[in-house]
């Protein structure tokens, strides 16, 4: 019999909102179609920003929006996004289909998004090829209160007051497409440009997000730490909150990725089994951190995660737009919880990415609107957002799988806020059910509060245009409680949400 046992006296620490962040680069149809349609379209919008997904958006409780880019951002100047949007430069996205940005969606339509959505702001400046002077002039532009040339600009622009900005990327992927350097030159000039990332609100401080690796490697960690922290001076502080991770899933490999649709149960094994490497990577990435930050000030961003699949037959390569099914859903589940688990090191992270691009929570055709499997589990996981970590811990789960490609039967995060404890379980089996006996030790009795589920009986299901609640959540029966022990089937292949007070 699996066990899940709770120490509900024993809370480890704080799971950061932003864990549950989310990211919107100029890419395919993210914000042009997706996001933002412009104030003049047909389509319900307020001040240009969809109004349908804004407010799936906001049901979801979205953190943290992390934007221009990813590898946008290191070929983004960003006085070409800003003005009256007829003279705006136009440009060629290099990175992304090749298709011209007109630039209309720039810094006061980002911080309008923002703004609308109740989301704190992630901007990732350009170190690729930007200047320190650019990017130092953007954050006095965003976040100067008094009288100075950008703050002015700001003014004549239409908007007086400065805007907060709450994290800051210096670069991104500075290892490849930010510019393809090594990690002692990144680590110089992540220290030459962000002394200018200024915070010129002290009530506000601005927190740095240092460029960090590619998945497993592990050199460019070692030798950009060992590069920012070399020759520091006593009082040198607040300079790096926090170094990037990215890591993607790709179950066939970075060519071939595989159909985000058609795979078979070898297949559906082998992504989980890839997907639940990131814990490894978080480790192993943590213990070089830990050699110069023993008192874990710096918090590691895992800005970019998620599954990454062929394109959908017959869209733009360059779009990179897949549908969602319900092995995306797991592949979500399983990643929250290991962030949860790791929030001692782990605080902010970002699905890549929001609408229409790569693991989507949501999908648009012109005026329609589609909720992903993934999207659902993001809502259920949304009490963990601020909640105190538990220490919990499985007993009598096996592995399930595939050959080489085996994975535990049950992953789970458990966390408290407001008196109100959340459990979050991931059946990773595509045929078996699983019953679990969950085990407190806090007091005598509890009571349930809800209890809800994503499953289906296809792994393969996923919503469309025509029939967009085919997979969404549901309230999970037969959950019993009695005094201090909880009772639960997990169905094969389920994301599950349990609340007890």
């Amino acid at each position: 019999m699996a066990k899940l046992t709770i120490n509900d006296n024993h809370e480890l620490n704080r799971i950061e909102p932003e864990i549950y962040g989310h990211f919107s680069e100029h890419l395919g149809r993210c914000i042009y179609e997706g996001l933002y349609v412009g104030e003049n379209s047909d389509i319900p919008n307020v001040n240009g920003m969809r109004s349908d997904v804004v407010e799936a958006l906001k049901e979801m409780q979205i953190p943290m929006l992390r934007w221009p880019g990813g590898c946008f951002a290191d070929e983004y100047h960003w006085k070409d996004g800003i003005g009256e949007k007829s003279k705006r430069k136009k440009m060629i996205n290099t990175h992304w289909g090749g298709v011209i940005e007109d630039n209309s969606f720039g810094t006061h339509e980002y911080f309008e998004l923002c703004r609308q959505l109740g989301c704190k702001t992630y901007v990732n400046g350009n170190v690729g090829s930007g200047t320190v002077a650019e990017m130092s002039e953007w954050v006095e532009y965003m976040t100067f209160k008094g009288v100075s040339p950008m703050a002015d600009l700001r003014k004549e622009n239409g908007h007086e007051e400065a805007w907060t900005v709450d994290f800051f990327g210096v670069g991104n992927e500075n290892w490849g497409c930010g510019g393809h350097m090594t990690p002692e030159y990144y680590g110089n000039e992540y220290r030459r440009y962000q002394t200018y990332v200024r915070n010129y609100d002290p009530d506000h401080p601005i927190k740095k997000v240092c460029g960090g690796p590619n998945v497993d490697d592990y050199h460019w960690t070692e030798g950009v730490l060992k590069t920012c922290f070399d020759h520091l001076p006593e009082d040198y502080h607040g300079s790096m909150d926090y170094l990037s991770l990215h890591y993607y899933t790709h179950p066939e490999g970075w060519i071939e990725k595989g159909s985000a649709t058609e795979f078979d149960e070898e297949t559906w094994y082998k992504t989980l089994k890839k997907t639940l490497w990131m814990e490894t990577l978080i480790k192993n990435h943590s213990a070089i951190i830990d050699q110069y930050d023993p008192d874990k000030k710096i918090g590691l961003s895992v800005d970019e995660w998620g599954t990454w699949f062929t394109v959908e037959p017959g869209t733009n390569p360059g779009f990179l737009y897949q549908q969602n099914t319900l092995r995306d859903a797991l592949v979500a589940g399983i990643n929250l919880n290991i962030f949860n688990k790791h929030s001692d090191r782990v605080r902010m992270a970002c699905i890549a990415q929001m609408v229409n691009v790569l693991q989507s929570v949501i999908l648009t055709e012109g005026p329609k609107m589609v909720k992903t499997p993934t999207y659902h589990v993001f809502h259920m996981y949304r009490h963990h957002q601020g909640a105190m970590l538990l220490d919990s811990a499985l007993t009598g789960v096996n592995e399930t799988g595939i050959g080489e490609w085996q994975v535990p039967e049950i992953t789970e995060s458990v966390s408290r806020k407001d008196g109100i404890i959340t459990i979050t379980l991931n059946n990773l089996s595509t045929k078996d059910s699983k019953e679990l006996d969950v085990i407190l030790t806090g007091k005598d009795s509890y009571e349930l509060v809800e209890a809800n589920i994503v499953t289906s009986d296809d792994i393969h299901t996923y919503n469309t245009f025509e029939e967009p609640e085919k997979l969404t959540e549901e309230k999970l029966s037969g959950v019993s409680v009695n005094k201090n022990t909880l009772k639960v089937t997990l169905p094969a292949a389920s994301v599950v949400e349990i609340r007890i007070k």
